[in-house]
């Protein structure tokens, strides 16, 4: 199906192109979330009549990413999450969760804006995308710990997946055998 872009989709193209797409990714994702408009020579008339309206929308938005991006670029926000004795969590941390976390902070993200590759299943601190707007991306960081303590101990620079037993295994060297067994055999 060939639909018309209403705003830069990343992988896809930008504002305004006539693109190609699977039937199913147009009726289910582009066309109800009105991002796209079916390429009919209706929907191309309308578009061009409406394009100076949709540009002038697109750079607000964008604007207003901007502005939010830059007071939210680099900061670090904390999960509290139980974890086993090596790091690993019951469980993993979601989009849900970090988007409460930035809320928490004061900021609007919405959980579709955070872009995770994959499920966050470890403490430790962890770099996270937030899409606020298909040209503005930026990143924090997610300081994952057990407590409010190791959350600390985290943002300073301490590694706190490796266990440290405080103790070493030495051989023990027992001279008294020795002699007990020297005097048996004389005997």
């Amino acid at each position: 199906m060939q639909v018309i872009l209403l705003e830069r989709i990343a992988k896809l193209g930008q504002m305004g192109d006539v693109v190609r797409v699977r039937d199913g990714f147009a009726r289910n994702f582009l066309l109800p979330k009105g991002k796209a408009l079916r390429a009919t020579a209706s929907n191309r008339e309308r578009f061009e009549h409406e394009r100076v309206h949709l540009e002038a929308r697109n750079l607000e938005r964008r604007s207003e990413a901007q502005a939010v991006g830059e007071k939210l670029e680099g900061k670090s926000f904390t999960a509290i999450r139980q974890a086993g004795e090596t790091g690993q969590l019951y469980g993993s941390v979601t989009t849900r969760d970090i988007a409460d976390a930035i809320e928490a902070a004061g900021f609007s993200v919405n959980r579709t804006q955070v872009d995770l590759q994959q499920p966050i299943k470890s403490i430790g601190l962890h770099t996270v995308r937030i899409v606020l707007h298909p040209e503005v991306v930026v990143a924090v960081t997610l300081n994952v710990a057990r407590s409010a303590d190791e959350a600390e101990r985290q943002a300073r620079g301490e590694s706190l997946n490796q266990r440290d037993t405080g103790f070493e295994f030495e051989p023990e060297e027992d001279e008294d055998e020795g002699e007990d067994r020297g005097e048996r055999a004389e005997a």
